[in-house]
């Protein structure tokens, strides 16, 4: 007796579909019961998953399983594209299931993977079936695009704004927030972080129902142009069809926009007010709470109370220089802790705030109580670094680079265009209009990637370039120079407590360093040595 499994799987979770769904099944329990043979160990069925990845089909994923388990011997299956539209997956999985001796046999293909030939008529059949997804994926995309064009609304509803069958329309208690909060941007001059607070207070809430506001809620709620009537798609694309991941979109598709799309919550004379007072406060560092890695310790000073991220704080000396000091987001954001008129829990109690400094100066001194063998590690690196060079000569510069994905993102739209005319989306003229201007800039392309590489042959002394590699690494290694791209490399983070202890964790690495900052220059035991100078710049917030 063999027991024997199917797999089926629909694309969507439409009426029609549905019943395909239960057709599939049946059909499978009444082959297998035409085989004496045969036993059915049970039917896998995935419902309204895409075929273009195996990552969400659950399903599919516990069948896989089971056949590892050694369950059953054998799956039936539809066809190579009810089994997966991804050839490397559809390649894969048939290999390791061939490898423990059990088959998969595709139906309408007439294809059963323990034959000789089985694995050629899979790559053809699986590669059809793979384009076919592309070509969909392709169609998909241009009619969301041109529908996009047409003023129809992609996204989830949001404060003040209510989404429904592609149209924005406005929610009056959210528009109320939404006013106000600009009002108090761009009129009363006040900071994200007191408006957070104020809203928290009054007992607003956001979108999503949560009392809590932050700071960098607010600046996107002030970036937003779909508050002065403006629509702007296509902020994030999925570029892989396989994948279906999103990222945002960096110029690598053009975005939709649409001037006094709809109804506006905002006037265009306080928009352009706020966006004003957005730049000159972030030319400041006074905007957001994020930690954008722009400086060494941007994200990785920790807070021991609360466990938020620290953030940097200028502060101008008398001498008319700044300093740098960090200190906890929600201390800064909400005072010491405390509860706020709805009762809710708020603020910190770390009080202590760090130099720039001191927490350069505790990193320094738990990289040179490293036990490191300084000649071996400069041989190395320097090796290594001399390696990437060999290997990265005559390979282009990084403006190569960034013309070969203009290139290769205009080929991807004139194949589009070109699918779109073959589905009767376009019409020829329009088709022949596109693909003319595509060849165009396509040519300008490559005249500009032709001059990049006749560019990109630089002569230098190797043995010069040596030598200066060594001086550079070793001054690193011994702390003489501070390069900020090596010290944001080994510093995974430090935590700050109120009792004046600094914690230094190195990435990599199990140790952590403690340091107790003492004002009278005593620190705790086992603890490393700490300097007055360092010492006394751990201050009270």
């Amino acid at each position: 007796m063999i027991y024997v499994a199917s797999y089926c799987r629909v694309s969507t979770d439409k009426e029609d579909q549905a019943n395909s769904f239960e057709n599939q099944q049946r059909y499978f329990r009444e082959y297998i019961d035409r085989h004496p043979e045969w036993e059915l160990y049970q039917v896998y069925a995935d419902e309204g998953i895409t075929g273009t990845s195996t990552k969400k089909r659950a399903a599919f994923n516990q069948m896989i399983q089971d056949a590892r388990r050694g369950k059953f011997r054998l799956i039936l299956t539809k066809e190579v594209s009810r089994f997966s539209r991804n050839i490397l997956d559809t390649i894969a999985y048939t290999r390791e299931l061939k490898a423990i001796g059990v088959g998969v046999v595709f139906l309408n293909d007439g294809i059963h993977s323990l034959e000789p030939d089985a694995e050629l008529r899979l790559s053809i059949m699986g590669s059809l079936a793979q384009e076919e997804s592309r070509k969909t994926s392709s169609r998909v995309k241009w009619g969301q695009t041109r529908r996009m064009e047409q003023g129809v609304v992609f996204g989830r509803s949001l404060l003040g704004y209510n989404v429904k069958d592609g149209r924005l329309t406005v929610e009056p208690k959210g528009a109320e927030i939404v006013r106000l909060i600009f009002h108090k941007y761009g009129v009363e001059k006040k900071g994200t972080t007191v408006i957070a607070r104020e809203l928290r207070e009054a007992g607003y809430r956001t979108h999503r129902g949560n009392v809590k506001w932050s700071n960098t809620h607010i600046v996107k709620i002030l970036k937003n142009e779909k508050y002065i009537g403006d629509l702007v798609q296509k902020k994030t694309i999925t570029p892989d069809y396989l994948s279906h991941a999103k990222k945002y979109n960096h110029g690598e598709e053009d975005l939709v926009i649409l001037r006094d799309h709809h109804e506006p919550i905002i006037d265009r004379e306080l928009w352009d007010t706020v966006q004003a007072e957005l730049k000159k406060r972030n030319r400041n560092g006074e905007l957001g709470a994020g930690h954008s890695n722009r400086y060494v310790f941007s994200g990785r000073i920790k807070c021991g109370v609360c466990g938020a991220s620290f953030v940097s704080r200028k502060k101008k000396r008398k001498d008319g220089s700044y300093s740098r000091r960090w200190s906890c987001y929600t201390a800064t954001r909400e005072g010491r802790a405390h509860l706020d008129p709805q009762g809710n829990r708020v603020g910190c109690d770390v009080g202590r705030t760090l130099r720039d400094e001191t927490a350069m100066e505790l990193l320094r001194q738990s990289l040179q109580s490293l036990p490191l063998d300084s000649e071996a590690m400069v041989r190395s690196v320097t090796a290594i670094v001399l390696e990437a060079i060999r290997a990265g000569e005559g390979g282009g510069s990084e403006n190569q680079k960034a013309l070969e994905l203009d290139l290769d993102r205009l080929a991807k739209k004139r194949e589009t265009a070109l699918d779109a005319f073959f589905a009767q989306d376009i019409t020829k003229a329009e088709m022949r209009q596109m693909t003319e201007r595509y060849d165009r800039e396509m040519a300008q392309l490559q005249e500009r990637l032709s001059a990049a590489k006749a560019g990109a042959e630089v002569a230098y002394d190797k043995g010069e370039l040596e030598r200066c590699i060594k001086r550079r690494v070793t001054a690193l290694l011994q702390g003489e120079q501070a390069s900020e791209t090596f010290y944001k490399t080994i510093l995974d983070h430090m935590v700050v407590y109120p009792d004046r202890r600094v914690e230094v964790k190195l990435n990599l690495l199990p140790r952590t360093w403690t340091f107790v900052l003492e004002r009278l220059g005593q620190p705790a035991q086992n603890s490393p040595s700490v300097p007055m100078s360092v010492s006394s710049a751990l201050s009270s917030g």
